[in-house]
């Protein structure tokens, strides 16, 4: 069965670079509304980004933005069944210090907590704090994550880590009380070597399909890649795809919705996007910096090209998003899908009241009382 999860509203606009979409200031009482009516309607995880500096321009995109470790303690404590994964920014948190806070919250919902693995790709986030690597970081950051998660695993399930590397060395490294179970990782990689180190390490990845709308069959491609990297690491992970739902009772109005929301595109915003995913001069095309670069740049030279998001987008009637929905959960290798909503309030009530009942890969839900 495929997992669905929400993508809760950590930074400011939520995932829209618009000036005339919902501004989705972060707050914990938004944040707990969301995950606890996510858990009401039966949805299996919610997950918290970690943004550390949001983008130029009118809109404050990701201008305003929580911390995912404490927010998601606070919502672990409010909740009873849904998982919970908090975003680790590598390049912040000592290994030994991110496993100790991951069993800590692991203390207060055992078994329900998860991380997600953020190797950086915005350089501006670790300069504003004199922790930016360098360039060379963009060829060695897998490398680095590498160490980092190997070192997690270790304390997690032996207590003790006595790591040597290129980059962290344990000295008897102690971790104690220890999560009461395993603690399920994600990643969020597009590029080839991101793909492998996901397959080697981590549980799920996480799949953009590109900024199509009401594509479903652009899963396929990234998904196939990530099926292909998990047989050559000869382990099973899944692939969780992350999309945006823009619901009404009908496909003009929520069309509407998008259009208005197209119509107040950020450009500033988008530029900056441009100009700092486009530091890592070797990305690969097939990586969310060489993705987002190239997705920037062509909004900027065509006005055709100018949306406000870059994922992949459900637009329309509860009913056609319900069955495009079906259609994601049915690819192979598919193991969960990942939602954003342009208004979360409004969409997650419209997800669990009118679409969700018409999915057919949802029909074991039951509510929660």
């Amino acid at each position: 069965m495929t997992k669905i999860g929400v993508f809760v509203p950590v930074g400011s606009r939520g995932w829209l670079i618009s000036t005339t979409s919902p501004k989705t200031y972060p707050t914990f009482d938004l944040n707990r509304t969301v995950a606890q009516r996510a858990e009401h309607y039966g949805l299996d995880f919610a997950l918290a980004m970690i943004k550390l500096r949001g983008f130029d321009g009118p809109s404050e995109y990701w201008v305003h933005n929580l911390e995912a470790f404490t927010l998601m303690a606070g919502i672990a404590a409010v909740t009873n069944r849904i998982q919970l994964f908090a975003s680790i920014a590598l390049l912040t948190l000592p290994p030994p210090l991110a496993a100790r806070m991951t069993s800590t919250i692991d203390s207060i919902a055992p078994g329900r907590f998860g991380v997600n693995i953020v190797t950086g790709w915005q350089p501006k986030e670790y300069q504003q704090m004199g922790l930016w690597p360098g360039e060379a970081h963009f060829a060695r950051r897998y490398d680095y994550a590498t160490e980092y998660v190997t070192i997690l695993k270790q304390l997690w399930e032996t207590g003790v880590s006595n790591f040597k590397g290129d980059f962290f060395q344990m000295d008897d490294c102690r971790l104690s009380p220890r999560p009461s179970s395993k603690i399920e990782i994600v990643a969020a990689n597009a590029s080839d070597r991101g793909m492998r180190f996901a397959a080697e390490l981590c549980d799920y990845n996480f799949i953009g399909a590109g900024g199509g709308i009401n594509q479903t069959g652009k899963t396929n491609e990234n998904v196939d890649r990530l099926n292909a990297a998990s047989a050559k690491a000869g382990r099973k992970i899944g692939a969780f795809c992350l999309l945006m739902v823009i619901a009404d009772e009908t496909d003009e109005a929520a069309f509407a919705k998008y259009e208005r929301y197209r119509a107040g595109t950020d450009m500033q915003a988008i530029e900056w996007q441009r100009a700092q995913s486009a530091a890592d001069t070797k990305a690969a095309p097939n990586s969310t910096a060489g993705r987002m670069a190239a997705n920037a740049a062509r909004a900027l030279q065509d006005p055709s090209a100018v949306h406000p998001t870059q994922m992949l987008r459900l637009i329309g009637s509860y009913s056609n998003v319900a069955r495009m929905l079906d259609e994601v959960a049915a690819t192979p290798g598919v193991a969960g899908i990942m939602l954003t909503f342009d208004d979360f309030i409004v969409g997650i009530e419209q997800f669990g009241e009118h679409i969700q009942p018409l999915m057919a890969s949802r029909n074991h839900v039951k509510l929660a009382a």
